[in-house]
């Protein structure tokens, strides 16, 4: 059943020598607020693990298959869904392709779309399909023609052929649908929305999730450290024969000591109307939460926790409190006595439980 309340949550971690979110503009720094010096870690590294954990429970299973996933090709679920429902893309388009050519097809890696077919008897046809990716066919065969992965015959084949595919756009109504389709089979569309309207694929439209997230902030400010490493082991003869067989590589690693982040959380029960977030992905969704970090280990990470989740229970679509009065009910303190934190213990959350606005509830998830 889709959700029929509003929800605000308050979620508590922390990181112990490790590199919660590193900036790749900074060389991988741990983000932080250069004004205040709190770290940061970002909405979307959230959003991140949160996929990866409904990944290891579902395995991409539907319903809770996962859209933006590593490496994925996102047009390649907008073909599927249309194809699922029954809806046509286009024409694809055939060649004829001569013996000789054929021959040399077997030495080509051919790009995704396109498909070699027949036998020697019977004759061989270069298929395209429909829905195929052309800018991503036309990138491919600049690459052929600068890295030479096939011969001039064998691009200007290609080329004929991609000019004879007649790709349809799906109409307003089938777009609905896609969208529809896409909710559906997929957690993170449901959770977090979408926008699925791809020049490159079939569109899907756009879709606004109920669940948002903000960045985490760290509840004082942090300390970026810089490691000097060293492999005992280099990659190449050349880099052996260079350091006269010593074999070491040095590299560098930033951490931060002891950081506690809060990071803050909404869920639109009309929004939810929209994707269809049911009661089901709200329990996933919390357990993603509580989890997340217990399957997310690297040398890179530390050790990184959920401290504290704490969600707020409206009793109503449209809510009975504002989020920021609910969110002050949360204080994480550093405890008297304590001038640097190096662990959780040394700060204390006040939980302020008293005259709870009209229509909402405090559940203590993790505490």
């Amino acid at each position: 059943m889709t959700i029929q309340n509003r929800y605000d949550f308050v979620l508590l971690f922390d990181v112990k020598d490790g590199n919660p979110n590193g900036d790749p503009d900074a060389g991988n720094l741990p983000r932080m607020d250069a004004e205040t010096g709190r770290g940061l870690v970002t909405d979307v590294c959230l959003k991140r693990k949160i996929r990866n954990y409904v990944v290891l429970r579902e395995n991409y299973k539907i319903p809770n298959n996962i859209y933006v996933r590593e490496k994925a090709v996102l047009g390649r679920a907008h073909v599927e869904a249309f194809k699922t429902l029954g809806i046509g893309l286009g024409e694809e388009a055939q060649l004829k392709v001569e013996l000789k050519f054929a021959q040399e097809f077997e030495d080509v890696t051919l790009p995704d779309g396109l498909t070699l077919t027949g036998d020697d008897e019977d004759g061989w046809l270069l298929v395209f399909a429909a829905d195929l990716d052309k800018a991503a066919i036309k990138d491919w065969l600049k690459e052929a023609k600068k890295e030479k992965l096939c011969s001039a015959d064998i691009q200007k084949l290609i080329a004929e052929g991609l000019k004879q595919v007649k790709a349809r756009r799906p109409d307003s109504s089938e777009v609905e649908k896609g969208r529809v389709w896409m909710c559906e089979n997929y957690f993170d569309i449901r959770t977090f929305g979408a926008v699925m309207s791809l020049k490159s694929a079939p569109n899907c439209g756009q879709v606004r999730g109920p669940v948002q997230l903000t960045f985490g902030r760290s509840i004082d400010p942090i300390v970026a450290l810089e490691h000097s490493i060293t492999r005992m082991a280099v990659a190449t003869e050349a880099e052996s024969d260079k350091q006269g067989g010593d074999n070491r590589t040095m590299g560098r690693k930033f951490t931060v000591p002891y950081g506690l982040y809060a990071a803050h959380g909404f869920i639109s029960a009309h929004l939810a109307e929209q994707t269809k977030f049911s009661d089901d992905d709200l329990e996933l969704l919390w357990a993603a939460l509580i989890e997340m970090f217990e399957h997310d280990r690297s040398a890179a990470r530390g050790e990184m926790t959920t401290r504290g989740l704490y969600v707020f229970k409206h009793d109503s679509k449209l809510g009975n409190a504002r989020a920021y009065s609910l969110f002050e009910r949360i204080q994480p303190k550093l405890k008297e006595g304590v001038v640097v934190a190096r662990d959780f213990s040394d700060y204390m959350v006040s939980v302020n439980k008293e005259a709870l606005p009209s229509g909402v509830t405090l559940e203590v998830k993790v505490e």
